[in-house]
């Protein structure tokens, strides 16, 4: 009875002490999750260089990790610089008048005058949606450009955590495999269900990071580039807008160039808004249909409407970061009831059934008179 006790009563203390400790590490939940992350994307890199280099693993660690800081984030920090000085100058032509958004909008509604017949339709208004659209992009603006100065003002937090992500990300790339095998050994899931989740972990880790990221950069820049050679204005925060943006399936750039070709009809500019429209879907478009399910997809082994969803959700949840974390979740969720079903419920049998297969096909009940299945 007193060993039971004492048993118990470690355990609670034991999850006390583990749950003040996540919550210790709460603020710096974004820098962990990254850390793993990158981690996790440049470790083939680090064996590699350990390999050749056996006798040196820091030196290798942190030359893979220099390499990280030279190849992603300089780069990252560099745009996203020019990104808020674009945005801080826009919204202030816009607030001073230089930039007429109400003129603009009444242009795009004397070109298509069927819009105003077809939000009728919807119980809308014009003007009451035209006056939300532009409340939305000022506040917008406005919240953009007073974050700015706030990014200004707390660089040395920024940096203080980027430094921090960069400092843990040394140590996961150095030991990261003793780390996993600990995790192992702790973890009371057994040994075999935590190496699949772990696999899992790293697997739809490197899938969504890599996979989203080639999609979204690669679409941000196209668009950046035909922004820029049609003589639009701000193609480098447009750029940047549609990168963000990709990160979403299915939809992603298009919420900004679909509506740029209509505006450039609209104002008579008939070849260039016939030039985008074309690029952005025989070219933008098919980038996102063709890498994303190949880059994301196939590795992660998700449906595509589960990664649309995960996605939107992590979003909305873990801002900029969700779009990783949102698919993560979604694909320890599935791998959590897979095993579950195999090992709770003796079926062996993949969660999602087989793509172009009718419900009414999966265990359909015999009728009487019918012949036993062969």
């Amino acid at each position: 009875m007193q060993e039971r006790l004492e048993r118990r009563s470690f355990i609670f203390t034991l999850a006390l002490v583990t749950v003040a400790f996540a919550l210790l590490l709460k603020p710096f939940f974004t820098a962990i999750f990254w850390a793993c992350a990158v981690a996790l994307i440049f470790h083939p890199l680090y064996r590699y260089l350990l390999n050749r280099f056996p006798r040196w693993p820091n030196l290798t660690a942190l030359t893979t990790l220099i390499l990280c800081i030279v190849v992603v984030v300089i780069p990252v920090l560099l745009v996203a610089s020019s990104f808020i000085s674009e945005v801080a100058a826009l919204y202030h032509k816009v607030q001073s008048g230089e930039i007429n958004l109400g003129a603009k909008v009444e242009q795009i509604r004397q070109a298509f005058p069927g819009i105003n017949a077809a939000l009728e339709r919807f119980g809308l208004n014009f003007d009451g949606l035209k006056e939300r659209l532009l409340g939305g992009l000022m506040a917008a603006g406005s919240l953009i450009a007073k974050n700015a100065l706030a990014l200004g003002q707390n660089t040395l937090n920024f940096f203080v955590s980027l430094g921090l992500m960069l400092y843990l990300t040394f140590f996961l790339i150095r030991d990261g495999n003793a780390l996993v095998a600990l995790l192992i050994r702790a973890l009371p899931l057994g040994d075999e269900r935590e190496k699949l989740l772990l696999a899992k972990f790293a697997e739809v880790t490197r899938a969504t990071i890599k996979g989203n990221l080639v999609v979204a950069v690669t679409q941000g820049t196209l668009g950046g580039i035909i922004f820029w050679v049609l003589g639009l204005p701000a193609p480098l925060l447009w750029g940047v807008v549609m990168t963000v943006l990709s990160l979403l399936p299915a939809v992603g750039a298009a919420i900004i160039w679909f509506p740029a070709a209509l505006y450039l009809y609209a104002t008579g500019d008939t070849v260039k808004a016939t030039v985008l429209m074309l690029y952005g879907v025989m070219v933008i478009s098919l980038v996102d249909n063709i890498l994303r399910p190949i880059l994301v997809g196939r590795d992660t082994k998700l449906p595509d409407y589960i990664v649309l969803f995960s996605t939107v959700g992590g979003l909305l949840m873990f801002g900029i970061s969700g779009f990783a974390i949102g698919p993560l979740l979604a694909a320890l969720f599935m791998a959590f009831w897979e095993i579950f079903m195999r090992e709770f419920i003796a079926e062996d049998t993949p969660l999602l059934p087989p793509r172009n297969t009718s419900p009414l096909e999966l265990d359909e009940p015999q009728k009487p008179g019918d012949k036993p299945a062969s």
